[in-house]
């Protein structure tokens, strides 16, 4: 299939981008490579997918020097002039919307940059999908609609009227709007709540990162409600495994129909547990800055994946243990490097 995949700049975006390619589609990357996290890593991820930055240039496609079958245009999906052109000349089967101002705590401070990208932008994307009848759509949301919900494990049907923060508001945003379109322009769209994914290329401002550069430079680990916090860490392979079984699914479908999936560990830790694990896969102690909880955080995460498993056969299955070990091999030999070069 052709297929756009947003945020492909992006820790998601790039990995399931890579994953497509290696699957034989072809793929057409956008991401306005913002300045929001380093943007070095950001390039470094372009140039695995061989785009080198000095080729490229704002809203001009520009091909991959590794895989014929990939390209990329810098270009931010709210962008209301030039995303319409690039549906209207490439024609796409399917979308991969996986950009988005990203940041709970960080939606607290800058509230109109998550409107424009996560709102706005989105709405683009549907009107673009709309107008140039594309039928099918896969877009990320979080577990952050689930907000201050104290059953657990979080499904589906959980009511997300409790938000701690505008990030959450977005994305459950995002999904009123897809149901909307499903339902006006028989839009096949499937919506997938992700839950704290972690792995190779992550993100910068997220904890796996953030601790795993303090651990090594010996500094102090900024630690929220004293690590008394529970994550369901999921690792990245997991997550993209879960995005092909719906790329797979959607494009032998007829249906027009809007769903959510919660894509997660089902597993949750606490964040001591967490810093214990890298600890040990780094093969340092780290020092620890105990700090109260922040605005907008949320005590806990923790998905209820039957749905998904019921309706795809499959749950994510790589356990923290061997998941952080594979983050902290690939960040000692090459993301701690990557990381001294970016400005955080």
């Amino acid at each position: 299939m052709k297929i756009l995949v947003t945020g492909a700049a992006g820790f998601i975006g790039f990995h399931t981008a890579l994953r497509l390619l290696n699957a034989g589609h072809s793929v057409l990357g956008v991401d306005n490579i913002n300045s929001y996290y380093a943007v070095n890593l950001k390039k470094a991820r372009l140039s695995v997918l061989g785009i080198v930055e000095n080729n490229v240039q704002t809203d001009k496609i520009t091909q991959s020097s590794v895989y014929q079958n990939f390209r990329f245009v810098k270009l931010g999906i709210e962008d209301r002039e030039n995303l319409p052109v690039i549906f209207e000349s490439e024609k796409f089967d399917l979308i991969i919307n996986l950009a988005a101002h990203a940041g709970m705590r960080h939606s607290v401070a800058e509230p109109f940059a998550y409107i424009d990208s996560n709102i706005t932008g989105f709405l683009n994307i549907l009107e673009c999908c709309q107008r140039y009848n594309v039928k099918r759509l896969i877009y990320a949301s979080s577990s952050s609609v689930y907000g201050g919900n104290s059953k657990v494990p979080f499904a589906e049907t959980d009511h997300t009227n409790n938000p701690t923060n505008l990030y959450a508001v977005t994305k459950k945003a995002d999904e009123l709007m897809a149901a909307c379109y499903s339902n006006l322009y028989n839009l096949t769209a499937v919506g997938l709540r992700f839950f704290s994914v972690y792995g190779p290329w992550g993100r910068a401002d997220m904890a796996p990162m953030l601790f795993a550069q303090a651990i090594m430079n010996n500094q102090p680990l900024q630690v929220f409600n004293s690590g008394n916090m529970l994550r369901d860490f999921t690792y990245i392979d997991d997550i993209v495994d879960g995005i092909m079984l719906v790329v797979s699914k959607i494009s032998n479908s007829e249906e027009s129909l809007h769903s959510i999936y919660n894509l997660g560990c089902s597993s949750p830790v606490l964040l001591s547990d967490f810093i214990l694990e890298l600890e040990m896969a780094l093969g340092r102690k780290a020092q620890k800055n105990l700090l109260p909880m922040q605005l907008a955080d949320v005590y806990q995460t923790f998905a209820d994946t039957s749905a998904f498993e019921r309706d795809f056969g499959y749950r994510p299955k790589t356990q923290l243990h061997e998941g952080i070990r594979k983050f902290a091999d690939w960040f000692k030999a090459e993301g701690y490097m990557l990381i001294l070069n970016c400005k955080l």
